[in-house]
């Protein structure tokens, strides 16, 4: 198994919308353990295959029953409002105050194709709607309002360090 460089803010990878797998074999499954790793080392509750270079559509998380792969998700149903200081690894050291919806189902694929889905309210809702925003080539940042994330924006392209 390998552990992947994960992908930070300016990555051009990250605001692409990822395509459909269309094949469940064996590179896929490798893929799936290799994403697995890298989050546990990162450490992280999710991550998509963008965040490591891949534009497919997938994501693997853990939010403490094990991890689990999602291969070609889409977001069916959401409910509620839920306020929550949300990070990503992508956006290193950094956490951020975000409104999403308190419930979030999910439909998609396993690793063999199968139809799956998952369901829940708070951290699992919001992992499911976060890594599937990843997928769609977005990240938390465009969850911000807009000051804020000009804010934002503007400090991560020119950390102090770079000043």
């Amino acid at each position: 198994m390998a552990i992947f460089p994960i992908r930070t803010f300016g990555d051009p990878v990250l605001s692409i919308k990822t395509k459909p797998v269309k094949r469940f074999d064996d590179p896929l499954r490798r893929l799936s353990e290799d994403m697995i790793e890298t989050m546990y080392e990162a450490p992280g509750v999710g991550l998509a295959a963008p965040q490591i270079g891949v534009a497919k559509r997938m994501f693997v998380f853990d939010v403490g029953d094990g991890p689990e792969v999602m291969v070609n998700p889409k977001l069916v149903e959401s409910s509620g409002a839920w306020e929550y200081q949300e990070g990503c690894l992508s956006v290193p050291g950094h956490y951020f105050l975000i409104s999403r919806p308190a419930f979030a189902r999910a439909i998609g694929q396993d690793l063999d194709g199968q139809p799956i889905e998952f369901a829940g309210d708070e951290l699992l809702g919001r992992v499911l709607q976060h890594e599937i925003d990843h997928l769609d080539g977005r990240l938390l940042l465009t969850r911000l309002p807009p000051a804020q994330r000009s804010e934002v924006y503007s400090e991560l392209q020119n950390p102090p360090s770079a000043r």
